[in-house]
């Protein structure tokens, strides 16, 4: 069994290997987000949605025109309808008489053969339907509106998304390079511990140290690398490069944000969340408008024109052409009309409190999120000193322990130190970038990001 699994995890192994592209290209983060925006299946979705709901507003249109059919009928009687004297003289206030009854057989007229064959164009044209093709219209057009907003709220989280996977992988990167010079820092020391202990210098525990410290190193620099990979990988698929996507913008911070006031108001102005609730007021406030248009009658114009006739007598007296204006007055309605616009008006209300509900829950986030920037800001900033300081106790370290003064743990500890304030480092700018991707995002300026990274940014080495 378990040489099955081992088997399995090999064959995934080299699957995963074979799936990656050959060959990896520079990609900056603007490029990876059009590449998203091209690429990417649920915003193909979302955009077949729109159309979808543009094709429908536009059928609705077409209710304002008058609707023509081409019509043909075959009819079969079971006998010629015919009339004779004696019927038609019945059918008068003369009466029948034996003359005409003598003439039965003689005169008798054929009204309608049994084989029955008609065509005619109808049209009818409503001219007046109590508001509700009108309602039905702006329903539709408010169902389009609100397709969009949900297209923008859609694109708006996949920003978010190639943020947090583009700068994911630079972050990574970061990490692996400082393990890669904690890795090579702790390999100087170890080489030099080598050294003193010949010397005699130090003893054997402090040159182990040093050797457990080097290799714990390399485990953690090839892990880094892994990272590395996984996040390169990840990022790859998202925005569905051909090549191994190589981030080639960096983390930045900038100097200072705008007001968090300035975010909010663009966020409560602009959000599309907060626009598909009001598409969703119009919907409501259309099927308010097709209810009680039910209350009222319905006028429309109609029309006739025979195009083919049998040659009878009844076809050969009836009229070619009609026109007439016909009116429908609902008496009974038992759709429940009255109900559903109780159901119409409750569904404004809840689109009130969920819009209320909202502007809080966005007011919320943006403070929320405008401080985590600011902290990870100040968070960056501040372990500036830091690191200087870390570099200089790593070279005090280094003369101490080679003057007898330090042992070799204290020089491994601070590489390590240096290696954390350093990752943690990254790791701030790493979340300012994602705190300012949300802002960006939630307020509706994700074109100005550009403007925070390349014009105001201050790229982080």
């Amino acid at each position: 069994m378990k040489r099955k699994s081992r088997l399995s995890l090999t064959w995934f192994s080299l699957t995963l290997f074979c799936s990656w592209p050959a060959w990896s290209q520079d990609t900056s983060f603007q490029q990876a987000w059009q590449s998203l925006l091209k690429n990417n299946d649920g915003l193909a979705a979302e955009r077949a949605g729109v159309e979808q709901a543009q094709y429908k507003q536009e059928a609705l249109g077409a209710l304002n025109l008058p609707s023509v059919t081409l019509s043909a009928n075959y009819t079969r009687l079971d006998d010629d309808v015919t009339v004779s004297p004696s019927q038609l003289a019945d059918s008068t206030s003369v009466g029948s008489s034996a003359l005409t009854q003598a003439f039965d057989g003689m005169l008798t007229s054929t009204l309608v053969e049994k084989d029955i064959f008609t065509s005619s164009i109808r049209a009818i044209w409503p001219i007046f339907t109590g508001g509700r093709i009108s309602a039905a219209q702006d329903i539709a057009s408010a169902q389009s509106d609100e397709a969009k907003y949900m297209l923008e709220m859609k694109q708006q989280g996949k920003f978010e998304d190639l943020s947090k996977y583009y700068f994911g992988v630079v972050l990574a990167q970061q990490v692996l390079l400082t393990r890669q010079d904690v890795e090579r820092g702790l390999k100087e020391h170890f080489d030099h511990a080598k050294k003193m202990q010949e010397q005699g210098q130090i003893a054997r525990v402090q040159r182990l140290q040093a050797e457990v410290a080097y290799d714990k190193a390399k485990v953690e620099t090839k892990k880094a690398q892994r990272d590395v990979e996984i996040a390169q990988m990840a990022l790859t698929r998202l925005i569905k490069s051909p090549s191994l996507a190589e981030p080639s913008t960096k983390l930045f911070i900038n100097q200072s944000l705008p007001p968090m006031q300035a975010f909010l108001d663009k966020t409560l102005s602009d959000y599309p969340g907060l626009n598909i609730l009001d598409a969703k007021e119009k919907q409501a406030n259309g099927l308010v408008e097709v209810e009680k248009g039910k209350y009222y009658p319905e006028v429309y114009v109609y029309g006739n024109y025979n195009i083919y006739k049998d040659d009878t007598l009844v076809g050969d007296t009836s009229p070619d052409w009609l026109v007439g204006v016909g009116v429908s007055v609902p008496l009974l309605d038992t759709s429940g009309r009255s109900d559903k616009v109780g159901a119409a008006h409750s569904a404004i209300k809840k689109v009130g409190y969920l819009r209320a509900q909202a502007k809080q829950d966005l007011s919320l986030l943006v403070e929320k999120t405008y401080r985590e920037a600011n902290q990870a800001l100040e968070e960056y900033n501040g372990l500036g000193s830091n690191v200087d300081m870390a570099e200089e106790n790593i070279r005090l370290q280094k003369k101490a322990f080679s003057q007898g003064l330090s042992t070799s743990l204290d020089v491994v500890d601070a590489e390590m130190y240096l290696n954390s304030i350093k990752t943690q480092r990254s790791a701030a700018a790493y979340q300012y970038v994602l705190s300012l991707s949300r802002l960006l995002a939630v307020s509706g300026e994700v074109d100005s990001f550009t403007q925070y990274q390349q014009y105001q940014g201050l790229e982080v080495q």
